[in-house]
């Protein structure tokens, strides 16, 4: 008996940190300065069981960033399973362009928290670095990328996704710019070179 209370107790206490995630990210999206109240008695907690959980704004806005980063990241490896390495390549960056533009109001939340906690790192940056290996790699074994390119390389190239306002021509302008960075990836990739390619038909 005291086991499936403890199980209840556990299961209670994470449903209430995922409602609290969930309801922090819509708030937070819409103003950096919503007060934490707000996010509790949305989220049909007390404050103490948000304090609990995210012991202050900062830590909150964190986990927030880390757990949706770590979601697109992900992805990747979901993607190599059902795509070829390239069409996985760019379908993941389309995921990262939409990631990118509807959190573009969680992005002022984020700089004041990374402000106050000193020497934190942007959160799920590792997990976002791995993916993007995870893809490259696969690209590069069956020749669809050139050789050369590296993790920074790619995350330096398409660092402009987080610029793009995300208003109507936004999504335009990200897809625009992520064509433009896939084209430049393919210069030089050894399945071009190779005859019968598909770079050869369409030229």
């Amino acid at each position: 008996m005291r086991a499936d209370k403890d199980a209840r107790l556990r299961s209670d206490a994470q449903a209430n940190r995922e409602r609290i995630l969930e309801v922090a990210l819509a708030e937070l999206t819409r103003s950096a300065d919503v007060p934490l109240s707000t996010i509790a008695k949305k989220a049909g907690v007390g404050q103490g069981t948000l304090y609990r959980n995210f012991p202050s704004r900062e830590a909150l806005v964190l986990e927030i960033y880390r757990h949706e980063m770590l979601q697109v990241a992900d992805i990747a490896a979901e993607l190599l399973r059902t795509r070829a390495p390239d069409e996985a390549l760019r379908e993941w960056m389309g995921h990262l362009a939409r990631f990118a533009m509807a959190k573009a109001g969680l992005a002022d939340a984020l700089h004041k928290a990374l402000s106050t906690a000193c020497g934190q790192k942007k959160p799920g940056h590792g997990q976002m670095t791995e993916a993007v290996a995870l893809l490259l790699k696969a690209n590069e074994e069956v020749g669809t990328i050139r050789p050369d390119v590296t993790t920074d390389d790619f995350l330096l190239a398409i660092s402009g996704l987080w610029q793009i306002s995300p208003d109507d021509e936004g999504p335009v302008r990200a897809r625009r710019l992520l064509d433009l960075v896939m084209d430049g990836l393919r210069v030089g990739a050894p399945a071009a070179a190779r005859p019968g390619s598909t770079a050869d038909t369409e030229s």
